[in-house]
């Protein structure tokens, strides 16, 4: 027998031992009875406290964890087409392109890529999406964008007026999306856009609720 296993029973039955002596003895210390058990009774002290530090970590833990849950159950962006002073115009272009909103009122998740204009889905659910684009006086008068996913139309918001000074409409859908999936707004080829610091033309998605 190795001297390491030796030790490693002498010390587990000197703590059988304490144990025993320890529920048998009540009206002295065990030290009293067993001289021997002392060191153990300390190592025993010594686990009990060890235990109690490692429950302690593992309930913080189990709530950090809780709380980075949450953290990926939530996902919602808001973003407007610029945030400028001024009036600036975006298109008309000569193909389909989807649109870059640059000014990002919140994106938890980010999810959203200001550089792309596409949000990628973090977790398969229920979302509502909305879409609002405006247009002020200009030669041509046209806003007509479409609402994809994985560049499929899902909805389109068109105005073709161009008998007003300006044309704004919306859409609003809830739809089911999948973890991996891309949104984004296309803008039409010859359709043009305007916004300034009023933030007339937006992009807005959150989470209702998670599927998986």
């Amino acid at each position: 027998m190795s001297d390491a296993l030796l030790f490693f029973l002498q010390q587990l039955y000197c703590c059988v031992c304490c144990m025993q002596l320890s529920v048998k003895t009540t009206s002295f210390p065990v030290c009293v009875t067993d001289q021997a058990s002392c060191g153990c009774c300390l190592m025993q002290k010594q686990i009990g406290r060890m235990e109690k530090f490692f429950n302690m970590s593992i309930n913080k833990l189990k709530d950090e964890l809780m709380i980075e849950a949450d953290r990926f159950l939530i996902s919602a962006f808001s973003v407007a087409l610029n945030n400028n002073s001024a009036m600036v115009f975006y298109g008309p272009f000569s193909s389909d392109s989807i649109i870059k909103y640059k000014h990002v009122f919140i994106n938890l998740g980010d999810g959203y890529n200001v550089e792309t204009g596409i949000f990628t889905v973090p977790r398969s659910g229920v979302y509502s999406l909305s879409v609002t684009v405006y247009s002020s006086a200009r030669v041509t008068l046209s806003n007509c964008v479409t609402l994809q996913v994985n560049g499929e139309n899902v909805a389109e918001a068109i105005e073709r007026s161009g008998q007003d000074l300006e044309d704004s409409t919306s859409v609003v859908v809830a739809v089911q999306l999948n973890a991996g999936d891309q949104l984004s707004v296309r803008l039409l080829q010859g359709c043009s856009l305007s916004d300034d610091i009023n933030h007339y033309n937006t992009f807005t998605g959150f989470l209702l609720y998670a599927s998986d």
